[in-house]
């Protein structure tokens, strides 16, 4: 093997890495998910949260069969990957006057679930 192929296989094992992680933590997120948000979040809307199904890359407080608290309602742009993040990191700080009490504080964790979150249509 010459030197100049040494970068290149670097390169390729990295993209080979980044491949396998996504499907991996999206698991986890799914692991997650259930022990800490499936109690609320079902796969349909309900007085207790909304479904989210579709939720990464749609309005906030943009489901129709969901009534959101003021906090959310107040809110405006699309369920961004960091907006995602923000709540869950702190839902009250997001989004004052938020129904949800429940927050995710680990970064890897938050990241996992909105990845999970991704995989949901």
């Amino acid at each position: 093997m010459t030197r100049p192929a040494l970068p290149v296989l670097a390169a390729l094992a990295l993209v080979a890495g980044l491949t396998v992680a996504a499907p991996s933590q999206a698991a986890d997120g799914a692991r997650l998910f259930n022990l800490q948000c499936k109690t609320c979040h079902g796969a349909k809307s309900t007085p207790m949260g909304p479904a989210l199904a579709g939720v990464a890359g749609a309005d906030i407080a943009g489901r129709e069969d969901f009534t959101y608290s003021a906090g959310l309602k107040a809110k405006s742009g699309t369920w961004t990957d960091a907006a995602l993040d923000a709540y869950l990191a702190k839902p009250m700080a997001f989004a004052p006057g938020t129904r949800m009490m429940v927050a995710v504080p680990n970064a890897e964790n938050r990241a996992a679930i909105v990845t999970y979150l991704k995989t949901l249509k």
